[in-house]
């Protein structure tokens, strides 16, 4: 039965169904260095965002002549060289269907968060510190939060935002979305300069950049929020600080870094930002269902 090398953790009832199933299951991380020579004997990979498939270890893992499936338990693809991979003939997935509400929460939470200052009370009120006159924050309700990218995630945080009282705009690559015409589908110049939240739910493509960065941040509404729980790259962050200090930006919420862990401590410091470690699809709930999906694309690949 074919080999199966998890890196990154995945939920224990899945592992369990594929061990039921006859499948042979490591779960290990390995360092990029050891990760391709390790690959020669396995026939497929389930990775999330900490471990990186790229060329190197594609052609190494190659050597071997097994591998012939790369899974990211999770919605983005970035950490894995796809093009390459499926020019080796190897088939690469993803689970785009399992944290879409988990991730979309995260984003409602960092919005009330920045809000109403939670991200900085919590802390100040350990240090002994009643600093109540210094938290006058906004309502949510009766604001217009715009949606960069109009994919599940993105569907998610809108039906959330519309319930708790918001106006919702949307961009999307592919242009206005049929059956959502409750919400306004606008241009991505429109969503900055119209928004009092704006939320990433963009892939980070490599040749494109950064999505968001100084003249985008300018356009924004003085005293808007930015929020990006998507991927990390799609923001300039050294844009992203220099508007806070300015005070064009009232506030920003990160669960995603151009470096994974994140060295950009001013950042994560910053009394206006809201941080967490990319834990958009951390959730029982979720891991459950990214588990169970990544199950069924295994059993129904090696069948």
């Amino acid at each position: 039965m074919a080999k199966i090398l998890v890196t990154d953790g995945m939920d224990k009832g899945a592992v369990e169904e594929l061990k039921n199933k006859g499948f042979e299951v490591t779960e290990k991380f390995f360092e990029p260095e050891e990760l391709g020579e390790n690959l020669k004997s396995f026939d497929a990979v389930v990775v999330r965002s900490k471990t990186k498939v790229r060329e190197p270890i594609i052609d190494k893992a190659l050597e071997g002549g097994k591998l012939k499936l790369i899974i990211r338990g999770g919605v983005g693809v970035d950490n894995i060289d796809v093009q390459y991979a499926k020019s080796k003939g190897i088939t690469v997935r993803n689970t785009p269907n399992a944290s879409s509400a988990s991730v979309a929460e995260l984003a409602i939470g960092h919005m009330f968060a920045v809000s109403r200052f939670i991200h900085t009370a919590n802390i100040t009120m350990r240090d002994e510190k009643w600093e109540k006159k210094k938290y006058k924050g906004v309502e949510i309700a009766g604001k217009t939060l715009g949606l960069i990218g109009f994919g599940r995630i993105a569907k998610e945080t809108a039906k959330k935002a519309e319930a708790l009282g918001m106006k919702v705009l949307y961009n999307n690559r592919s242009g206005k979305v049929e059956g959502f015409d409750k919400y306004e589908y606008c241009t991505l110049e429109d969503i900055l300069k119209k928004s009092d939240y704006v939320s990433l739910h963009i892939p980070f493509v490599k040749e494109k950049g950064a999505i968001i960065g100084e003249k985008e941040l300018e356009i924004m509404k003085d005293g808007a929020f930015l929020i990006n729980c998507a991927r990390g790259g799609v923001v300039d962050e050294k844009a992203l600080l220099d508007a806070l200090n300015s005070g064009k930006l009232a506030g920003a919420a990160i669960d995603v870094f151009e470096k994974e862990p994140t060295e950009n401590m001013e950042l994560v410091r910053h009394p206006k930002v809201s941080v967490t470690p990319h834990i958009g699809a951390s959730t029982v709930e979720a891991q459950k269902r990214i588990g169970t999906e990544i199950v069924s694309i295994i059993t129904e690949f090696f069948k």
